[in-house]
């Protein structure tokens, strides 16, 4: 089919330009007013629409320090809602992407739909113009819209994102919010000590010096704690701040990564919610695609990428490894020990019916109701521990001043 390349203007007046793929010049007329721009010149060309996009990509890498715009994961959401709910009212995807481009939004979430609509528009598929934002759109949401285009049934594709992604985000929040309150705690904590060591006590070390009393023990170890935090707290604070990259970049990739998702596993208050978190994203995972068609090694495969602990994510490759010699999922689930004999349990039962995407939205609602469960356990074992925690390391300074006092004190009555 030939191919057409135009320039053009958009309602205010500004230049377009791109190629399109049309049987005839009449037909790239029609595709170009479509968009609401107006053609200026057309002319049939050899470049193709994969070529053009091919050329903006080399212009960008040779230009250097170019960097792609990414959604946060309330745009995504909001776009995602925005863009199903569009195409689910009959409108064509070009012209909900055109719809949604037109507010001239300046963000990196406007530039995408700006840049997807273009791509939409040059006769790219929705999934393959996905592809151009990686860091933005995952695999699962890729694929989710590749088999929606298959199937002819994207609007539904779309809303199973929606529905996917929205949940993921409310757990998400629900972990971040019940943090919170324990990090203020610790925070005000921390700040209090600091506080105290390095502008109260030396006070209190200048009174008793000039008083000349004898301090008992614990006072003189809390006065060389605090001498010292007044001398050298900025190099602590520096090695402080090092040692926690480097902790980070430690357990960020490698070994170090491994042995730290590991450790989350056997930590009690936490293991709950890890453990919940990554079930239920699991089978929610699994379930939209196996909702939306996807086969079964394939949809393992992104669900494998999806999950964040690298021990639950091995333990779901390893299963695929066994699905592809003919297993059941429910088996290789279970074999590794990872993954808990209730939903390997109901796994099975889904296969033996015939309902497996029933079963995981069982189990993914099961899951959901554990982690709100271990999120408030969680909350209400932290808060009374740090609460407890910062009163006593307070309350020992306070009373490692008081002790002079008092021994002070009683020498007068004597």
């Amino acid at each position: 089919m030939p191919h057409f390349k135009y320039i053009g203007r958009s309602k205010d007046g500004e230049r377009v330009e791109g190629v399109v793929e049309a049987a005839d010049r009449a037909g790239a007329l029609r595709q170009i007013e479509g968009t609401g721009h107006v053609p200026v010149s057309i002319a049939e060309t050899t470049k193709t629409v994969s070529q053009a996009s091919g050329s903006k990509k080399r212009l960008r890498f040779e230009l250097g320090f170019h960097r792609k715009p990414r959604m946060r994961m309330r745009d995504l959401l909001l776009f995602s809602r925005e863009l199903s709910d569009l195409v689910a009212s009959g409108m064509t995807l070009g012209r909900a992407l055109h719809t949604l481009s037109s507010r001239k939004d300046e963000s990196a979430a406007g530039k995408i739909i700006l840049a997807l609509r273009d791509e939409i528009i040059q006769g790219t598929s929705l999934s393959d113009a996905l592809t151009l934002y990686p860091e933005t759109f995952s695999t699962l949401y890729i694929n989710l819209v590749r088999a929606g285009e298959a199937s002819g049934h994207l609007p539904l594709s779309l809303e199973n994102i929606c529905v996917h992604y929205e949940r993921v985000q409310e757990a998400r929040e629900k972990v971040i919010a019940a943090m919170i309150y324990p990090a203020i705690v610790l925070g005000v904590g921390i700040l209090s000590v600091i506080v105290l060591m390095i502008f109260v006590v030396p006070r209190f070390t200048l009174i008793f010096e000039e008083m000349g009393a004898t301090l008992p023990r614990p006072t003189l170890v809390l006065m060389h704690i605090s001498n010292f935090m007044t001398r050298y707290g900025i190099v602590v604070l520096v090695l402080i701040v090092f040692l926690s990259i480097v902790i980070r970049r430690t357990v960020s990739k490698g070994p170090g990564k491994i042995w730290w998702h590991r450790a989350q596993l056997h930590i009690p208050i936490f293991r709950g919610v890890i453990t919940s978190n990554a079930y239920a994203h699991f089978s929610r995972t699994l379930g939209t695609l196996v909702i939306n068609g996807a086969s079964i090694l394939p949809a393992l495969g992104i669900v494998q990428k999806t999950i964040s602990n690298v021990i639950i994510a091995d333990e779901v490759g390893q299963a695929r490894e066994r699905v592809t010699d003919g297993s059941s999922i429910s088996g290789p689930l279970a074999a590794g020990k990872v993954f808990p004999n209730l939903l390997t349990d109901m796994l099975a039962v889904g296969e033996e019916t015939g309902d497996l995407a029933g079963s995981l939205k069982h189990i993914t609602r099961r899951y959901d109701n554990q982690l709100d469960r271990m999120v408030k356990t969680c909350t209400t074992v932290l808060e009374p521990l740090l609460i407890v925690a910062v009163a006593v390391v307070i309350g020992a300074i306070a009373m490692c001043l008081l002790l002079p006092v008092l021994t002070l004190t009683n020498s007068l009555q004597v």
